[in-house]
């Protein structure tokens, strides 16, 4: 998904370091995570506009996904 005014490489690397591991993983089912551990997916491409909103406030990341993208 696509964020307009953030770089979706540097938005993950943002999520992968600040967010809690364990909110990402609750996030995402079993294949997705497996998908992301091997690094064949990053977490932009496997969380919806609505979780990555939840997963930045939740975590106090600096990222503004606008509420009226939010799926």
């Amino acid at each position: 998904m696509v964020i307009p005014g953030y770089d979706p490489r540097d938005l993950d690397e943002m999520l992968e370091s600040r967010a809690d591991t364990a909110d990402v993983k609750a996030r995402l089912t079993d294949a997705e995570w497996a998908a992301y551990r091997n690094g064949e997916e990053s977490l932009i491409d496997l969380l919806d506009s609505q979780a990555l909103h939840d997963l930045a406030e939740t975590n106090d990341l600096p990222i503004d996904v606008p509420e009226s993208q939010a799926e």
